[in-house]
């Protein structure tokens, strides 16, 4: 199996900004714009991003995959790139990806941030995107737009143009997450649904942050909460937005990248 990555940012060719890790959520395909990690995060990291196993440009793999796996496609990663330790930014999925690197390869977290995420089993888990598959185009776009932003209505739509806009756009750009029952995306949902690292969170010894929106129904803030009251000494940062309040929100990027760049490292209890 290969995984398709790319090294990008300030700092990539003189190798003096910080590592940062950012592992995408459901669906996540580099040649998909525009990217998250376009504009603040570009500017302010040495950047490596990659398709998970079965997406992209990355190969799919012959057998059913577990979270354990992806996290370790996030380590070996880290290896073919010559980076013993870096910054870790997991979105969505990507958080889950995250939570089960930083518990299993601890050496290489400096410092975790999560985001729209959940720990699955007693934490909570995120909504089940596979069923989401069998429904027709339009059903399905009407229940995403609701998962995406509780407040997706008529009337907050109708006050709220530039917004709708971006989600819309997100989405339609993002369309492959739950519009296709592929080998790659079904073999990641198997392992979103069976996600659960709920009673393991506490040997989590590294900064960390956990972030979301307050009006997210993929990732519920409930979620968000376990996981900053199981993480030993994590901050919670709620912002106004649903699953995309990391651009809905101007304030949230910006934190996250106040967090990511005080340093520190990760170690697990014994």
């Amino acid at each position: 199996m290969s995984l398709y990555y790319e090294l990008e940012g300030t700092g990539t060719s003189t190798g003096t900004a910080e590592r940062l890790l950012c592992i995408s959520g459901t669906g996540g395909d580099l040649r998909d714009q525009p990217r998250l990690t376009d504009g603040p995060l570009a500017d302010s990291f040495q950047l490596l991003v990659y398709d998970q196993r079965g997406l992209g440009q990355s190969s799919v793999p012959s057998e059913p995959s577990t979270m354990a796996d992806f996290a370790h496609d996030a380590a070996v990663l880290l290896d073919a790139v010559g980076w013993d330790d870096c910054l870790v930014f997991g979105v969505s999925f990507g958080g889950m990806v995250a939570q089960e690197l930083a518990l299993r390869h601890p050496d290489r977290v400096r410092r975790l941030a999560l985001a729209c995420t959940s720990a699955g089993g007693a934490g909570g888990a995120s909504f089940p995107l596979h069923e989401l598959v069998a429904l027709d185009a339009d059903a399905r776009a009407a229940r995403q737009m609701e998962l995406l932003d509780t407040r997706w209505d008529k009337a907050w739509q109708a006050a709220h143009p530039d917004l709708v806009a971006m989600i819309t756009d997100r989405m339609l750009s993002g369309s492959r997450e739950t519009g296709s029952a592929g080998a790659g995306l079904a073999n990641q949902l198997a392992a979103r649904a069976q996600h659960d690292a709920a009673a393991r969170l506490g040997s989590i010894a590294c900064p960390t942050l956990v972030c979301g929106g307050r009006f997210d129904a993929l990732a519920p803030p409930a979620n968000s909460e376990f996981l900053a009251g199981a993480i030993p000494g994590a901050r919670l940062a709620m912002f106004d937005g649903g699953h995309l309040f990391l651009l809905q929100d101007r304030r949230a990027m910006p934190a996250v990248i106040e967090f990511l760049k005080a340093g520190a490292h990760c170690s697990a209890d014994p």
